[in-house]
């Protein structure tokens, strides 16, 4: 799996001009399913985002977690994550799971954000057009991959 997770002051997912979702302060969460994701991958993911210290504190330093702030999480699927660009100019995504195996584990993955968070989470629609809006807060946005824990 791997996410990119952005601070935000505010973002929402749009499908077809109407509003799916919103979520003020916190993190805009963009989701990518592979193949060879299992539940030790979600496991991790969700307790490094809930605990990541990206939000100041009272003096000015990033060293809260969207838990300490109470902030919000809008969790997207975004197979494009798992883009290859190694050869020529058309990405491929081969190792992009297929529907059938990244829905499932979308869905698992957002109910476990939520518990982690203690509060609901607003999410996009898997394999809908969606239209991201967001305001980077900092601008801070951090890549994780579960199978490179650097």
């Amino acid at each position: 799996m791997r996410v990119v997770i952005q601070r935000v002051s505010k973002a929402s997912v749009s499908i077809e001009g109407q509003l799916k979702a919103s979520i003020g302060k916190g993190l805009l969460v963009l989701l990518g399913i592979e193949t060879a994701d299992k539940a030790d991958d979600i496991d991790f993911l969700v307790k490094k985002i809930v605990n990541l210290r990206i939000f100041d504190d009272a003096n000015g330093v990033m060293n809260c977690s969207v838990l300490e702030i109470d902030g919000e999480i809008l969790c997207v699927s975004q197979f494009t994550l798992h883009a290859s660009t190694k050869k020529g100019n058309r990405p491929s995504y081969i190792r992009a799971a297929k529907p059938d195996v990244a829905v499932p584990m979308y869905h698992t993955f957002c109910i476990e954000l939520e518990k982690a968070l203690n509060k609901p989470i607003q999410t996009g629609e898997f394999g809908a057009d969606m239209q991201v809006e967001l305001i980077n807060d900092g601008p801070i946005t951090i890549c994780i991959d579960s199978k490179n824990r650097e």
